[in-house]
């Protein structure tokens, strides 16, 4: 007997006939000899609905009262799939995030999991019912109802299955896998059938959208090992799990986009060395998470840092720097530029072939797209582009490295 967890998003349970869909396919998995349990989100559009109704009453709702309020779009999930599996003659249990034993800590609307004390589960499991847990959302340690934040029951799921040591974890959605690149901006990118957890780490965290970043972080901290797969059909998805010697072979596993990035410089900058953390620390503090940074210093001795993020968080950023320039010098000044996107090529096997950073520019300046601030790790190469160069650019490097035969 194996014990799966499956995660359905909101779009898998956006309307009472998709449930109905979830409910078949739990159904099927128990009736496959298996245990079963079931990580679920709000369905689809009820998150910005409360988010709506919340900004109707009060222009800033306490972070507290805002985690109150979300927590209950997947209480009605979790409620709906229990009562629809039990309308088909099965048993099921439906548990909140506390419930579940997922304790919480960090900052309201953006926590983190400490610990999960999975007993009521397992209990659940062993007395044949099949288990409906509320993703996104657990419980402070004053006993408050906290939520996740963005990705959020991606991770409850990962979590879980840590927790009860699950033999697989399924991430339903509504794609099929994850692709060598966005199939809508390159018709021909491909599902990539295996995935390292590093590969799908930095795809996430440069701009792939079918899994938040810390919830690959976590899959890797507890070697969870997980499928992204459709929720509407039966074909196979994509594995992600430890790196071997095979996903070497290709030296560019994937494409990734990133839109609405701006980017920030603050220059005249006459400040001692310490003026990076100066810099960070004022961003920290905004809960301001930066991207790529670059500092130099010019031939009169003044420095100059610039660094990406998302377009949503400038105003913050700007407000937040503002308060430091002083410290930075009596010429230090804060610059911005919007308009900008981040183009991402990613590939364990970087680390043993060379020239994938020649192709990646080259394609790009025979296709006339000028590129700007450059960042690396060992198995990813990114660059900014103009917003409205962001969809060739990415045709442009899909091609270069042939990723539309993408076969392992």
């Amino acid at each position: 007997m194996a014990l799966i967890v499956q995660k359905y998003g909101g779009s898998s349970v956006g309307t009472i006939d998709r449930i109905r869909n979830v409910a078949r396919r739990l159904i099927e998995t128990q009736q496959g000899g298996n245990q079963v349990v079931a990580v679920v989100s709000a369905m689809s559009g009820m998150t910005d609905k409360l988010i709506a109704l919340a900004h109707e009453v009060m222009d800033n709702p306490p972070e507290s009262e805002m985690d109150v309020l979300l927590a209950t779009g997947e209480q009605q999930s979790i409620a709906l799939l229990s009562m629809a599996i039990t309308d088909m003659g099965y048993k099921a249990k439906s548990f909140t995030g506390a419930q579940a034993g997922i304790r919480t800590y960090g900052s309201h609307t953006r926590g983190r999991i400490d610990d999960i004390d999975a007993s009521r589960v397992t209990q659940a499991l062993d007395d044949g019912y099949i288990v409906i847990c509320a993703g996104f959302q657990g419980v402070a340690r004053d006993g408050r109802i906290h939520t996740l934040g963005r990705g959020g029951s991606d991770l409850s799921a990962i979590a879980m299955a840590a927790a009860v040591k699950a033999d697989l974890c399924q991430i339903y959605t509504d794609v099929d896998g994850v692709y060598t690149c966005d199939p809508r901006v390159v018709k021909d990118a491909c599902k990539i059938p295996v995935l390292s957890y590093e590969e799908m780490l930095e795809m996430a965290s440069s701009g792939s959208k079918v899994m938040q970043a810390r919830s690959v972080e976590f899959a890797k901290k507890f070697g969870v090992v997980f499928e992204v797969r459709n929720s509407m059909n039966n074909n196979p998805g994509t594995i992600v799990q430890e790196e071997n010697t095979a996903m070497e072979s290709l030296a560019v596993r994937g494409v990734s986009i990133e839109r609405n990035q701006a980017r920030v410089t603050v220059s005249g900058i006459t400040a001692p060395v310490a003026y990076t953390a100066m810099i960070l620390t004022a961003l920290a503090k905004a809960e301001i998470n930066v991207d790529m940074i670059v500092a130099n210093t010019a031939h009169d001795g003044k420095a100059r840092q610039s660094f990406t993020m998302n377009m949503s968080d400038l105003g913050a950023a700007q407000a937040a720097l503002k308060s430091v320039l002083p410290q930075l010098g009596p010429n230090a000044k804060l610059e911005t530029e919007a308009g900008l996107a981040k183009l991402s090529v990613v590939g364990v096997g970087m680390r043993s072939h060379s020239g994938v950073a020649a192709t990646v520019f080259q394609s790009l300046a025979d296709a006339g797209i000028a590129t700007g601030m450059i960042a690396t790790s060992e198995i990813r190469i990114t660059t900014t582009v103009d917003a409205a160069d962001i969809e060739q650019a990415a045709r442009v490097v899909h091609a270069a490295f042939h990723l539309d035969q993408v076969s392992a």
